[in-house]
This record gives structure tokens, sequence and C-alpha cells, in this order.
């Protein structure tokens, strides 16, 4: 005999999710016009401003960014009618409520994946964010990078860097409320210019092999593409997919005015890097390097022999928390159509209410074999739409 009653299920802190940009669900589920499983999201044109009478004709250039349904996933159950008849009571609450916290706890990881994407970087690697002054500096890169100041900024964090934060900024000065908030909680919750959350699914990010003296290849280089030199021998990944380095000399600009910011442009590396045996390199990157025009990132292009200085230790892994702007992410979700063949008693959709996520769950059986089988599936699909509404805060 089992009892009827089961410990309580484990979850990991579902933060993320709930902040993030969700405006486009409904372009996955109008009825009679399915649009496929993308959806192109248009970018504002940017252009420059013209000083005197003579006009200056520039071309209106529009850029896009994608959200791809990309990820089905799902979990699968079987069993007997012998155990549905003598073992399984409360089928929801044993069953489906450990396999619905899974699924949810999956796209909230994969949604923190995104940090790849993410070129700006503050905090020292290897060391736990604790202080006003990482969180600070946080904000004022998604300033400069023209995040908009209001409520809708975030801070997911991991428990060690939360646990730190709380106990460095104990004795500043705030209002006796907050201080009794965090005391009795545990968390930050809002201050610095965040709300704060933290999550045990913040991804560590291990930075690629290294090797060598790596520079800049031939001065002038723009574009999405950074041909480098300088690295030992060939090797299979050199900078791994979520790299970030910068280079003398290459500052950000504002987005807007195209002046300096007086930071040096962090690049991130959009896909693993390999060098050849004579130690050349082309490594793809984000933001592209455009020194000019009205789609400016940078202030110069790098000169010939630049050296990269990469964030962080070759083969070393580190904490990337993420603070952020809501529209810096986006989640879509379609409802997964309910199979016409089966009667609707074998067939539904449950929900993960934290997450505003539907699930599609359908039975099905097996007669040669006497099992009932469940599976529960979502379709989901992430994207940064706004990587410079987004900074990594790096532990």
């Amino acid at each position: 005999m089992i009892t009827r009653e089961s410990l309580m299920v484990l979850e990991n802190n579902l933060t993320f999710t709930k902040h993030v940009n969700r405006n486009y669900d409904s372009k996955f589920a109008v009825s009679g016009a399915k649009i496929g499983d993308t959806l192109r999201i248009r970018k504002p044109a940017r252009y420059t401003v013209r000083t005197g009478a003579v006009a200056q004709i520039q071309d209106h250039t529009e850029q896009y960014t994608t959200i791809t349904l990309d990820k089905f996933k799902g979990i699968d159950l079987s069993f007997t009618s012998l155990e549905m008849t003598l073992k399984l009571d409360d089928f929801s609450d044993r069953i489906l409520k450990p396999a619905i916290s899974q699924l949810a706890n999956q796209i909230d990881y994969d949604g923190l994946s995104l940090y790849t994407q993410v070129p700006g970087v503050v905090g020292t690697p290897g060391a736990v964010p604790s202080t006003a002054k990482v969180f600070l500096d946080a904000g004022a890169m998604l300033t400069n990078q023209m995040a908009p100041i209001d409520a809708q900024r975030f801070c997911v964090i991991n428990p060690d860097t939360n646990a730190a934060l709380v106990d460095n900024l104990k004795g500043l000065f705030q209002s006796s409320t907050k201080i009794s908030e965090q005391y009795n909680s545990g968390n930050m919750g809002t201050g610095l210019g965040f709300n704060f959350s933290q999550t045990q699914n913040i991804n560590t990010h291990t930075v690629g092999a290294l090797g060598g003296a790596p520079l800049v290849d031939l001065a002038n280089q723009t574009g999405s593409v950074l041909n480098t030199k300088g690295w030992t021998t060939a090797v299979a990944v050199r900078l791994k997919k979520g790299d970030t380095f910068t280079l003398a000399g290459v500052y950000a600009v504002n987005l807007q005015t195209r002046l300096s910011t007086g930071v040096l442009q962090r690049f991130t590396v959009t896909s693993d890097a390999s060098s050849t045996s004579g130690g050349l390199a082309p490594v793809n990157i984000y933001p592209p390097i455009v020194a000019t025009g009205p789609l400016q990132t940078v202030t110069a292009s790098p000169a010939d022999g630049t050296p990269l200085v990469v964030t962080g230790t070759a083969s070393t892994g580190y904490p990337q928390n993420l603070a952020f702007h809501r529209d810096a992410f986006s989640l879509a979700c379609a409802d997964l159509e309910l199979s016409p063949g089966l009667p609707s008693s074998a067939k539904s959709r449950v929900s993960d209410s934290r997450l505003g996520i539907s699930i599609r769950l359908q039975a099905y059986y097996d007669g040669t074999n006497d099992v009932n089988a469940y599976r529960l599936d979502v379709l989901y699909g992430w994207a940064c739409i706004r990587p410079e509404l987004a900074v990594r805060i790096t532990g």
C-alpha cells in the first residue's frame, strides 16, 4: 500500500518568464489565419539628422528580428489498467502536477539561455556580485543603451548573488519597510532601479579554450564577422557562443545621438569560432561593427593588431545573472491542436498558472498491452528581440 498523500513537488523559482514580453502569443493563435511557426518583428528605423537647408536623402532601411516556435517538448507517461485500478488515485496532484512543473521549469531555463545574445556585461568574473555599484552599473548601461526608465526593469539573479547582495546592503539607508521585507523574506525585492527575483535557473557560461594572443586581422573591418589572428595552432573551439570581448579604441555610441558613451563596446560571439593551423579565426559577433551612418553602433572600426580582451578565464564557468527591460526578451506559445480522433474525455488542456502557459494533455490506449498512455506537449519559442535592453551581471 502507498499513501494517497505525496511529498511536495521540489521546484525551481520560475521568475524570468513572468517578466518578459508576451505580446506575440496572439499572433500564432488566429483561427483561420495561421502564420506558420515564424513571426518577423520590425525594429524601429534609424536616421541621421541633416544640418543646413540642403536636403540629404537617405535610404529607409528596415531591420527585422524573428521569433520562431521551435521548441516542441513534452513528457510521456503510461500505466497499466491494473495500476490505474489499484494504485493511481488523485491523478492530477500526483501525476500531472510534477510533470507540468518540469515542463514549466524547462521553459524558464531555456529563456535564461538567451544570455548568449546579450553583449553588455558588468561585474567581475569569478566574484559574486554583492555591491550596489555593480547593479547601478547595470542600470547605467541599460540607460546608455536607451532602455526606458520605468517600472519594467527587472533583475534575475541566482541564490548566491541574492544572499550576498541582501547581506551587503542591509546597513544602507532606506525605508524600514524595505529592510523588514528583506529580513523577513530573504529576497532583495525592489531597489537600485530594479525589481529583483532569484531563481536557480540562472545559466552558467563556460569561456572558450582561447589560446595565443588574439588580434584583429586587418584594419577597417565592418559588419558581423571580425577576422582575427594570433591564435596558437588549430583548435575546434577558440571562442564559444556567448563569449564577450572588447577592442581598444572601439567605443559604444548612443543609438540616437551617435555620440560616444565613453564605454568600450562589448561584443558577444554568436557562434563557436575555430582557428586554423595558421592561427586565423573569423568570429561572428553582435552588434555588428558599423562606424558611420544611421545604423552606427561604434565610434570607429578597430585598428589592425588590436587585441581582443575576452571576459573571463579560458575554460572557466561563470553564472550569468540578467538585468533587463521587459521588452528585451519575448516568449511566444501556441495551443497545439487536440487530436480529432480522440473522444473529448481523452484530451484537454492543462496550464501552469505561474507562467500562463497552456499544455496539451492527451490520452490513448494500447489494447495489445493493456496500457493507458498519456502525453503532455507544449510548443513555444524564445527570442531576444532587443539585446541592447539587457545586461549580463557575471558572477
